[in-house]
């Protein structure tokens, strides 16, 4: 199968209507699908085949909605990344997974040409909102050159579809492969999932002419399927697996979604009141702003019907809070790049348990708490989720020992810690793995002290994730100076702000006269924790 299909199937099924809302424009389902199989034949013409890979670098955007399919139709490979990310970050990427092309915007085009010249097998970037700037290819011309008619490469099930790089607890992201099969899976079970769980039925009476008796009879017809009626506000990055499955699901569900280019308080707010928004998908830092927004009163948020978190640690509190201001519960859920974006969630026909993540949302998968010895814990006992599918990932790119150690027996170990209860509700009480999540972006702590070693006054460094209210987490550096040498925390702070994004920049600085170790010369994280 190819996962390109999807976008077809979908207007085989409900035919043309506007799927897609951005900045003052309504998209229909048949645009996307032309300007996807513009792209898939201009890629052609690039020298892109099956098994290529094609970054996409850029914030949400119309585009990013047809290079998905686009890339997926050809039997190319999607490789989507945060725009944000520095040269040298984006630069390994390009290396690591071979990324032919590029589509990108111009704001971030001086990053990407720097990262280019680090990365041979990137021949053409492609930018999608200007014409005529060296170096590049433009998106424009590309598409109106090319036939919207394409021919869908076959591919198997196997065949990997997607590449999307997560920050490890190493310093170096991976890429997390996943197939056709496994994206086709995720957004199906997803589906049937709300199918079952959210289904509409129509019901309809009408009266037929028996031809025979010339008498009329009445037919009774009764259908179930999801409502339609449903509209989405899209908030999140679609350059994570989020935004794959979003859309993904999208084909499937049939209904629209209004996107926002970056994430805004008062723009996010604006178009729940104006486009009587039913469904938001957010992380907890998106939910504390808007609470916090001093002019929340002035808007409308009536419509809203379904509410869902994710990223990081839903604050009780703050749940609490919305159901009080805004009537309707935050429902949390979890998932990992390596299972598919959706794993976990709060049954929608339920009370939610605050707290918890929820239960296994999809059908085909298994979530089990094991120990160290790999066996199952019972109800209550804390130990490492495991997760068994066909959502999962195939492995990691190129890092065969990496794949063997997560993926074992079947089972994906998460590095996550925590339990399940009587009712198969799993909650999640520390993570094995040091990743700092922060406003729902993953910061691997090596990278930033990287960053620190850079700096020549520092000595050791040592980061940690410190609980925040409005992030999650905020990042905290411990430092050991060079000797003789004196430096500020404002001074930490700005080097490390202009060698990493915002979201990677650590807020606080304690300086340390040495850095608690083993035996083995490693930092120990416990130890700074109980410091922070």
């Amino acid at each position: 199968m190819n996962i390109g299909s999807l976008l077809e199937d979908n207007i085989k099924r409900f035919g043309e209507y506007e799927s897609v809302y951005f900045e003052g424009k309504w998209y229909t389902n048949t645009e996307a699908n032309r300007n996807a199989n513009r792209l898939g034949n201009a890629l052609k013409a690039l020298g892109i085949s099956k098994g290529d890979r094609v970054a996409i670098q850029m914030p949400n955007s119309p585009p990013v909605f047809s290079s998905f399919p686009g890339i997926y139709k050809i039997g190319g490979i999607v490789v989507p990344l945060n725009p944000l990310l520095r040269p040298d970050q984006a630069a390994y990427i390009y290396r690591d997974c071979g990324a032919k092309a590029i589509l990108t915007s111009s704001d971030y085009l001086g990053w990407i040409l720097e990262a280019q010249k680090h990365a041979p097998d990137l021949k053409h970037i492609i930018l999608t909102d200007k014409d005529d700037v060296p170096g590049t290819v433009s998106y424009r011309e590309l598409m109106s050159s090319s036939s919207d008619e394409l021919v869908i490469e076959e591919t198997a099930n196997d065949d990997i579809a997607a590449l999307i790089y997560t920050a490890g607890t190493t310093g170096q992201p991976k890429g997390v492969m996943h197939t056709h099969f496994s994206l086709y899976t995720n957004a199906l079970s997803f589906y049937e999932y709300i199918m079952v769980r959210r289904s509409v039925t129509l019901c309809l009476t009408s009266r037929a002419l028996n031809p025979k008796t010339l008498q009329f009879n009445e037919v009774f017809q009764q259908v179930s399927g999801v409502n339609r009626a449903t509209v989405s506000l899209g908030v999140l990055p679609l350059s994570h697996s989020y935004g794959i499955a979003f859309s993904n699901t999208g084909s499937f569900f049939g209904g629209k979604a209004v996107v926002l280019r970056w994430w805004n308080v008062e723009e996010a707010l604006k178009a729940i009141q104006t486009f009587r928004i039913t469904h938001i998908a957010a992380v907890p830092t998106m939910y504390i702003q808007m609470l916090e927004f001093p002019d929340l009163d002035k808007y409308d948020l009536s419509s809203l019907e379904d509410c869902n978190s994710g990223g990081a640690a839903l604050p009780v509190e703050v749940a609490l809070k919305w159901k009080q201001k805004v009537g309707v519960d935050i429902r949390e859920g979890w998932g990992l790049t390596e299972s598919g974006a959706t794993t976990t969630g709060q049954p929608a026909d339920l009370p939610p348990k605050y707290g918890s993540v929820g239960k296994c949302l999809l059908k085909c998968n298994t979530i089990k708490v094991f120990d160290e010895k790999d066996n199952e814990l019972p109800p209550g006992q804390r130990g490492e989720i495991v997760v068994k599918g066909p959502t999962l990932m195939k492995g990691y790119w190129n890092q065969p020992e990496d794949t063997a150690q997560t993926i074992r027996n079947g089972w994906l170990y998460t590095g996550d810690i925590g339990y399940l209860d009587e009712e198969g509700y799993l909650y999640i009480t520390d993570r094995k793995k040091d990743i700092i999540i922060r406003g729902g972006e993953n910061v691997s702590p090596r990278e930033v002290e990287e960053v620190l070693y850079q700096h020549p006054k520092v000595l050791e460094a040592g980061v940690i994730g410190i609980p925040d209210k409005v992030y999650g987490e905020e990042i905290k550096a411990f430092v050991t100076l060079k000797q003789g040498e004196e430096a500020s925390e404002d001074e930490i702070i700005t080097f490390c702000k202009e060698r990493l994004p915002t979201f990677k920049t650590p807020k606080k600085v304690q300086f340390l006269e040495s850095l608690p170790k083993n035996l083995l010369g490693k930092v120990l994280r416990a130890e700074l924790r109980n410091l922070g």
